[in-house]
């Protein structure tokens, strides 16, 4: 027998008190209204994808709020209900500190979510973030090393990268050769490229050893192989090129080729100061002696297996609700065709055991009874 639904009770009922129906609270009109921000952001803030990902998505039609259809540019507030293919979201409207992480890329590996070549990208490494994703502050060429910050923050990946900041990019570079004073002097006046004049802001000789030579160098703008094509300019290939500091953060010594650290919560808030972006008013979390070991610790990434975005997903079906059928990692892992094997080949004079064979035994026993008292 199904079991009948609980019917409401009031809490301030008593046994001399009956039970009453409940009231809807009067909405005051004079009250302010509920502040609103941008439908795409908040879908980024969500990791779904960049803003100009999720404009798309928007345009698309995928995306409604309280059953309408979304338009771009459209406010929400924290009580409008908002759905991606007939699925609830749940979007961040208070701001929280983003996460800032800090890799030493080794050469090998491209800066880049999509690469049709399939090569090794250093977005298969990054752990898991929830709500949010994983934003690379600048890139480093294939065969470039040294210091990537990764955030969450669209705003402070921003005030890094746009040329109106001019924010410090200082790399040790090695090039078979050596420079002359007058080359050092040229290179920082500037020299004329295919895509506009370039120069460093300084370059200082750090020795070396035979034919290569090491110098430090400083610059504030990150233009395509834009140290590699000024050293070239001289007929002077550079051999390695590693940075090592990017604005007010530098690459931490301990933290070796192919490794990661996670900043801790106080130097977020110093490079959001750095910034002059808002620093969040609500309270840092209070951090366990587990968090704040690992908060500190360099660990090595592991390569996973990147999500589907939201915009590259395949809508769910309006007319019959019908979802994708749902596909574990061990399906899809027993229907690899590597983990198929062959079926045992049967033998040509291989005799095929029957039933009759089984009962031969017992038989033959039942016959050799019956001869005996015949």
């Amino acid at each position: 027998m199904a079991r009948p639904f609980k019917t409401q009770r009031d809490p301030q009922a008593t046994p001399r008190r009956p039970k009453t129906s409940f009231t809807k609270l009067a909405t005051d009109e004079n009250a302010p209204p509920e502040p609103t921000q941008r439908l795409h952001k908040l879908l980024a803030l969500a990791g779904l994808g960049s803003r100009r990902d999720m404009e798309l998505l928007i345009a698309s039609g995928r995306v409604t709020v309280n059953g309408i259809p979304a338009t771009a540019g459209q406010g929400v507030t924290q009580y409008d209900l908002v759905r991606l293919d007939s699925r609830p979201l749940k979007l961040p409207f208070v701001a929280e500190l983003p996460q800032v992480l800090i890799y030493h890329k080794p050469e090998g590996e491209i800066v880049s979510q999509d690469d049709p070549e399939g090569r090794a990208s250093v977005f298969d490494k990054l752990p898991k973030v929830k709500n949010a994703k994983w934003i690379a502050i600048g890139r480093l060429d294939m065969n470039t090393s040294g210091l990537l910050i990764f955030t969450t923050s669209g705003e402070l990946a921003n005030r890094f990268m746009h040329p109106r900041y001019e924010v410090e990019r200082e790399y040790a570079v090695r090039i078979f050769g050596e420079l002359t004073e007058g080359q050092m002097t040229q290179l920082k006046e500037g020299i004329e490229l295919e895509d506009g004049p370039a120069n460093f802001d300084s370059i200082t000789a750090q020795g070396g050893e035979g034919a290569n030579h090491w110098y430090q160098v400083i610059l504030r703008e990150g233009r395509n192989r834009e140290v590699r094509r000024l050293f070239e300019a001289f007929q002077l290939p550079v051999s390695r090129l590693m940075r090592v500091r990017f604005g007010p953060v530098n690459l931490p010594p301990r933290v070796k080729r192919g490794q990661m650290l996670k900043l801790e919560q106080k130097e977020v808030v110093g490079l959001l100061e750095w910034a002059d972006l808002p620093v969040p008013s609500a309270p840092l979390r209070q951090l366990t002696q587990r968090e704040k070991l690992k908060a500190t610790t360099v660990f090595m990434p592991k390569v996973r297996k990147q999500r589907i975005s939201a915009l590259d997903r395949p809508p769910r079906d309006a007319a019959d609700g019908e979802a994708r059928p749902y596909r574990s990692k061990t399906d899809a892992a027993r229907n690899h065709p590597a983990a198929k094997k062959p079926a045992p080949k049967k033998s040509a004079n291989r005799r095929v055991r029957q039933t009759s064979d089984l009962n031969a035994p017992a038989m033959q026993k039942k016959s050799d009874r019956n001869r005996g008292r015949g």
